[in-house]
């Protein structure tokens, strides 16, 4: 258990985009770790990100997860990394798709080599319910991520590294959902919904944020962690935006599913259920597991955003919505 991170180096990759962002102020007013180096490759966002944080225990390095050099100056004396860079755009993953291996992918390998040479404590990255069963590219390279860093707990051996993952649904309202764009179509006065059947997972940042802590303070390696979120029917999200617009169908797009899935059938045989979120073992027998003492899951759970129990609606819904 890490608990308390005072004593701690925290370096979080993509440390400028809305989740590194969003975990950079929940460590500096709840954990309040020794140092805190962001990770990225944006100059000017890490000098926009510097002038709302101008911490003593912040550092700021410029920095790809491709150039393995510059991830390994990075990650000298680190404790704890949060993994968040990642190419997550679907239409540009698609019509890039060398560049989102790199990133995503060999990217992710680079941060995995180095922490484990640089005997980091533990490393957690995030991944997407779009790794489950995927149909696009973003998708099947956070599913190589996430195998790749589950799996790597092999190559560590004596040493004290650990790695995980957490998976989760839709963040509301981060760069690219469909609550801005909803917000800015309202406007017109007409909204594009792509099928009225389809559903998601929904999660806030800050929940988001939340979880990823908790996570890394329960993980023993080999884990993939799933939070038991509530479902969103995106005709009921349109009605809270703008109850007045009118809707457009314009079929689902090209990468784009019906539902999403966050724990699969076969999954769900090496899963454990705790009281707010589910535990992904590992099904290997060369990395310890059992770890987490949870209910295990009835055969045939499938855990997919169309059959969830807990649904999203009207002031339950409005109330999870960022500012506009």
């Amino acid at each position: 258990m890490t608990n308390d991170w005072s004593s701690k180096k925290v370096l979080i990759t993509g440390g400028t985009g809305s989740f590194g962002k969003a975990f950079l102020h929940y460590a500096l007013e709840v954990l309040k770790p020794n140092v805190i180096r962001v990770f990225s490759r944006d100059e000017l966002k890490q000098n926009e990100l510097r002038k709302q944080f101008n911490h003593p225990s912040i550092r700021y390095f410029i920095g790809d997860v491709r150039d393995a050099e510059r991830v390994e100056r990075a990650l000298r004396g680190v404790d704890i990394v949060i993994h968040a860079a990642a190419m997550k755009r679907v239409e540009a993953c698609e019509y890039n798709p060398f560049e989102a291996v790199k990133t995503n992918i060999i990217g992710t390998q680079n941060v995995i080599d180095m922490a484990i040479d640089c005997g980091v404590e533990k490393v957690i990255a995030l991944s997407s319910d779009k790794a489950v069963n995927p149909v696009n590219l973003y998708g099947a390279t956070k599913l190589c991520e996430e195998r790749i860093v589950t799996q790597s707990n092999s190559y560590v051996g004596p040493k004290k590294t650990r790695l995980a993952c957490v998976r989760y649904g839709n963040v509301v309202g981060s760069r690219g959902s469909v609550v801005p764009l909803f917000r800015d179509q309202a406007k017109t006065g007409e909204i594009t919904i792509t099928d009225e059947r389809m559903t998601r997972f929904w999660i806030t940042l800050e929940q988001a944020v939340k979880f990823v802590h908790t996570c890394t303070d329960m993980m023993h390696g080999g884990e993939i962690f799933v939070p038991k979120l509530p479902s969103m029917k995106v005709t009921e999200l349109a009605k809270v935006l703008a109850p007045q617009a009118k809707i457009k169908k314009i079929g689902i797009q090209p990468g784009e599913k019906l539902h999403e899935v966050m724990i699969t059938e076969d999954e769900a045989r090496h899963t454990v259920e705790l009281d707010d979120r589910f535990v992904v073992e590992p099904e290997f027998s060369f990395f310890p597991h059992g770890h987490h003492k949870g209910k295990p899951l009835v055969d045939g759970f499938r855990y997919a955003s169309n059959i969830n129990t807990d649904w999203l609606e009207g002031d339950r819904l409005r109330a999870m919505l960022p500012p506009s």
